[in-house]
């Protein structure tokens, strides 16, 4: 059985006087590729925050890797929409970056070994030497990506971090993101507004409610990768029950 590597356990969050979690419970197991999906504002993006400490939990409890969030950041990366990548900082030395600021006693050279290796498993090996200016957005994913995966991470969150990206730049990275995880075998949380993505990506996904968020239900996505869903049966009535799921959740008034 796979070992359960993160857990939300009866959690409560208010941010600003609103309600954004009232006992919401779920977990992900080692290795998986969890994608949550939800409408905007139900509070996708809290949920990796308080996974990595960058919230407190108000009520209820949330581990990552068995621990607390705040003696378990050395097991997290993040991946965020938009890249942030330094701009006087080579491809390369943006990788290093991860490197420099999570292990103070690992050498120049190794840091830089590594993060060449890295930048070859995302497709940028010959784009080393260039600096963010000089790349196109996908390819400055494709180093926030090594960055996150540099400093060997059991869990990579990531925060939409195709949206920003044209249709066939995202299609693409959807499918070099799955290669990527199943040579790395690292957990990944992936949130994303995007029923599409979810289903192309996820072994499972959660879908949240509107405010106050609860699990309003959860999909094991079964069917082999790469995934078409236009050419399967079950993932065309996948992402049809998630479309009219995400119609209610939309017709519904908004919490007081």
């Amino acid at each position: 059985m796979a070992r359960q590597i993160l857990s939300f356990e009866r959690v409560s969050t208010r941010l600003g006087g609103d309600t954004i979690f009232d006992e919401l419970s779920f977990a992900a197991d080692e290795g998986e590729f969890l994608c949550i999906l939800g409408p905007s504002g139900c509070g996708k993006s809290t949920s990796l925050r308080l996974m990595g400490d960058l919230l407190p939990v108000q009520g209820g409890r949330v581990t990552v890797d068995g621990k607390a969030p705040a003696e378990a950041w050395r097991s997290l990366a993040y991946v965020f929409q938009s890249p942030r990548l330094v701009p006087w900082r080579t491809a390369l030395g943006n990788v290093v970056l991860g490197m420099e600021l999570r292990f103070d006693r690992m050498a120049k050279a190794a840091m830089e070994a590594r993060a060449a290796e890295l930048l070859a498993l995302v497709g940028l090996a010959r784009d080393a030497h260039k600096y963010p200016g000089m790349l196109s957005g996908g390819e400055r994913q494709r180093v926030a990506i090594a960055r996150a995966l540099a400093v060997d991470p059991r869990i990579v969150l990531m925060d939409e971090p195709f949206s920003a990206l044209d249709l066939n730049t995202r299609r693409r990275l959807r499918a070099e993101l799955i290669a990527i995880w199943q040579r790395t075998g690292k957990t990944i949380v992936f949130v994303t507004h995007d029923i599409e993505e979810a289903l192309v990506l996820a072994d499972r996904i959660l879908l949240l409610s509107n405010k106050p968020t609860r699990v309003l239900e959860t999909l094991s996505i079964t069917a082999p990768r790469p995934r078409d869903i236009a050419a399967s049966d079950d993932l065309r009535g996948q992402r049809a029950r998630l479309h009219d799921l995400f119609t209610r959740l939309e017709a519904e008034p908004a919490a007081a």
